[in-house]
């Protein structure tokens, strides 16, 4: 019997209380959780698991909620509103340790949902863009469901799976899911600068995707011998890997070639990386292992934050208790950069919302998830320059925060952190 079905064939294997497990990003399999949600009517607490996802996903309809239950490792904002509405969870793991969840059966599997590119002569397909921990989760689910699609790119590393090990096979021609480029504004182009600032020859790199990342990497063209070990990357790498800037000549982990775990970008992106032997994707339990992070000499990890304390504390993952997004790989790479001989563990973000509230704040909101703690951060940057943390006591810290802090929130954001301290 063929193992070429419809969408519609395939997810008749899911069965009421299973759970399913969907490949994440831009390898999100969009045309098996559509059939999936079509089942609606005839399943019941079928739970579908998954870190961030492109595209729609219709499961997450709170209408649906009797049938389906979204359990989020990392928030996107197609599902965000599911845990207001009831019809979802959010697990905090770090995105180093999520594989494990699968293998230690913590989290048991019924049913993955990939995304591939064709077999090739061999029978070997490729998961692509998004490694992350699907690896596990087809290693440890009963059924293995894979749409597949000439458009996805085939790359090197993990992702790589025989034919026999997918039981059910949707042929489909759609785009990967892309972002364009978005051009950056002065205030991250001012971050980035002081980003590059701290950047030496030969550092090994882990940024991720957005303008922030973008605006530091386009100030580093005059740089040499830089490395790339990430989580994700995305555009802003293709120029400084095509000038030679970044070579990954002086990495310890994976030397000569880049290292990630997943990747979200335009076509150009797709483009460069299939078939490109200098790009390496692996699991996120290899990828965001502090231990192996720290091996690459000069390593700088560059993050993002919602808001960040006087003290150091970083909140990357709530808006107050309103959970936004995740723990991801922050804190594996934070700790790896920071234990890297030379290495840098960087925090950036704008020092104001688009509201104009001040993101350095006395004290984080209340509910917030403190992702980094503040004995672990190093740099804090804002366009309004650097805060080096690093062995500062609690008052130093404060005052090089309030430095970076937006001008007119400087004085109040001192004065409220000192009023609440001298309460006690």
């Amino acid at each position: 019997m063929s193992k070429y079905v419809t969408a519609a064939q395939a997810v008749q294997v899911v069965k009421s209380g299973d759970r399913v497990y969907v490949q994440a990003a831009a390898a999100t399999p969009t045309i098996l959780t559509k059939a999936l949600t079509e089942r609606a009517s005839e399943l019941r607490n079928v739970e579908i698991c998954h870190l961030h996802t492109e595209g729609d996903a219709p499961y997450a309809n709170p209408e649906l909620a009797e049938s389906f239950h979204v359990n989020s490792f990392f928030i996107g904002g197609n599902v965000r509103h599911t845990l207001k509405a009831g019809n979802g969870s959010y697990t905090p793991v770090f995105l180093s340790e999520l594989p494990h969840l699968f293998r230690k059966k913590v989290v048991p599997l019924d049913v993955v949902f990939i995304q591939v590119s064709p077999p090739d002569s061999h029978g070997y397909c490729s998961l692509g863009v998004s490694v992350e921990a699907s690896i596990a989760a087809i290693e440890n689910a009963k059924t293995v469901i894979a749409q597949v699609n000439p458009n996805m790119p085939r790359t090197f590393g993990d992702g790589i799976l025989h034919v026999s090990e997918i039981d059910y096979l949707v042929e489909v021609n759609i785009p990967i899911y892309a972002h364009d480029v978005v051009p950056f504004t002065e205030a991250e182009e001012k971050i980035g600068e002081y980003v590059a600032s701290l950047i030496d020859d030969k550092s090994t790199l882990q940024m991720g995707i957005g303008s922030i990342p973008n605006a530091a990497l386009s100030k580093l063209t005059h740089h040499k011998n830089l490395g790339l070990h990430t989580e994700m990357f995305s555009d802003g790498v293709i120029d400084l890997i095509e000038n030679n800037v970044i070579d990954c000549n002086y990495k310890s982990v994976y030397r000569g070639r880049v290292l990630a775990t997943f990747l979200l970008g335009s076509k150009r992106l797709y483009d460069f990386v299939d078939d490109n032997p200098f790009i390496e994707l692996k699991e996120s339990s290899y990828v965001n292992d502090s231990a192996k992070i720290r091996k690459n000499p000069k390593m700088v990890a560059v993050n993002s934050a919602i808001e960040v304390d006087v003290t150091g504390q970083v909140c990357a993952d709530s808006i107050g208790s309103k959970m936004y997004s995740g723990v991801g790989g922050q804190m594996d790479f934070i700790r790896g950069a920071s234990l890297s001989d030379g290495g840098k563990a960087i925090i950036a973000l704008p020092s104001i919302t688009k509201r104009g509230e001040s993101r350095i704040v006395p004290y984080l909101k209340q509910g917030a998830g403190v992702v980094t703690t503040r004995s672990h951060v190093q740099y804090i940057i804002t366009e309004n320059g650097i805060a080096d943390l690093y062995g500062k006591t609690l008052k130093q810290r404060v005052k090089e925060m309030v430095k970076i802090a937006h001008p007119s929130h400087q004085e109040q954001v001192e004065k409220a952190y000192f009023e609440m301290v001298n309460c006690f």
